[in-house]
């Protein structure tokens, strides 16, 4: 991944727990800003990618946790097909499904930028 353009080397378990910890986070309320929001959606850009190049072992091994992984970012975000963060960073192709989503909790700085994008979702800080 590296020779393609990846400034650091990662393993699929640094990047698997990039991930884990990006929808943790997600899941709590992402209070940091948009630019390091769209940072770390990188994270499961680089699985994407590598997933083409991997060996069917490593595949399989690997999936069952990233499905779980994708499955929280779902019930964490908000389908708005890239509306909000599409205002803040360029959306890459169709297939990067993660990148149209946004948090549900908006809180913090990415949720007030987020709302003035047209986003809605909760509001923890609100209460």
């Amino acid at each position: 991944m590296h020779q393609r353009g990846w400034r650091t080397a990662f393993t699929v378990g640094e990047r698997v727990r990039a991930w884990a910890a990006l929808v943790g986070v997600i899941e709590r309320g992402y209070g940091d800003d948009v630019h390091e929001y769209t940072n770390d959606l990188y994270c499961r850009n680089w699985l994407h990618e590598a997933w083409l190049l991997l060996d069917d072992h490593v595949v399989q091994l690997w999936t069952p946790q990233i499905k779980a992984l994708d499955d929280r970012y779902e019930a964490a975000t908000i389908d708005d097909d890239g509306q909000a963060l599409g205002r803040f960073h360029e959306l890459p192709g169709l297939d990067l499904w993660w990148w149209r989503r946004h948090p549900r909790i908006l809180t913090g700085h990415l949720g007030r930028s987020l709302r003035s994008a047209g986003a809605v979702g909760t509001d923890p800080d609100a209460a």
